[in-house]
């Protein structure tokens, strides 16, 4: 979730990690906290569940009441429901309405679900989130063309990312980038498009952001 707003330019308020416990438990353990379906629903509200949303709960063992009271309530919101875990006929997927299983069998560590669990698990999240964002318009080809430029190294990035699906010289490059305000996408549909920054951004607010499209309506 900290990784989608600068990698695709998302909103912070569109993809957001809950953990039971809030924020402080990511750096000391809220004993407890995971065992109360309330607080789960109570931490979804904070957040202004719709229907529109969807939510996926996280559960190594598939039988937290944290993971299955978030998606309880969100399916009782109308919500999208997705229930992931490593552990075959869980209650988490049972109360969602798409189970994501992924058996790992027997932990190295008896019961340190961090190792094999939760890396089975930031697999299937990533592909979750990436899968999302290229169906949301956020990539051209194998390139991450939203991506938020918010530090020299990311900057950098930036520049390769439309030398890569432009093949334009560094001097074009940098008028476009400056022409659309750093935005790489707005910056690769002036070079190929041969439009102006205010025509790049109409263009692909018209497409909803996504530049193939909007590269086909610019040659139109």
């Amino acid at each position: 979730a900290s990784e989608c707003p600068p990698t695709f330019n998302t909103a912070p308020t569109e993809v957001v990690g809950l953990i039971a416990g809030g924020p402080p438990a990511m750096v000391t353990a809220v004993e407890g906290a995971e065992d109360s379906k309330e607080l789960a629903a109570a931490d979804l509200d904070a957040l202004d569940l719709r229907a529109e949303d969807t939510v996926v709960g996280i559960s190594a063992s598939g039988r937290t009441p944290y993971a299955i009271g978030a998606v309880e309530h969100a399916r009782a919101a109308g919500a999208l429901t997705i229930g992931l875990s490593c552990n075959p006929d869980s209650a988490l997927a049972a109360a969602s309405e798409h189970g994501i299983e992924v058996v790992v069998g027997p932990e190295l560590l008896t019961g340190s679900t961090r190792l094999k669990a939760g890396t089975a698990q930031k697999l299937v999240l990533n592909m979750l989130s990436t899968i999302t964002m290229i169906r949301l318009g956020k990539t051209y080809g194998n390139l991450m063309v939203d991506v938020r430029a918010s530090n020299e190294k990311l900057r950098a990035r930036s520049r390769r990312i439309v030398a890569l699906a432009t093949g334009a010289a560094d001097a074009e490059i940098e008028a476009a980038l400056a022409a659309t305000g750093g935005e790489v996408k707005n910056a690769i549909l002036v070079i190929l498009g041969g439009v102006d920054g205010p025509a790049a951004a109409r263009l692909l607010a018209e497409s909803g952001g996504h530049l193939r499209a909007a590269l086909h309506a610019s040659m139109a």
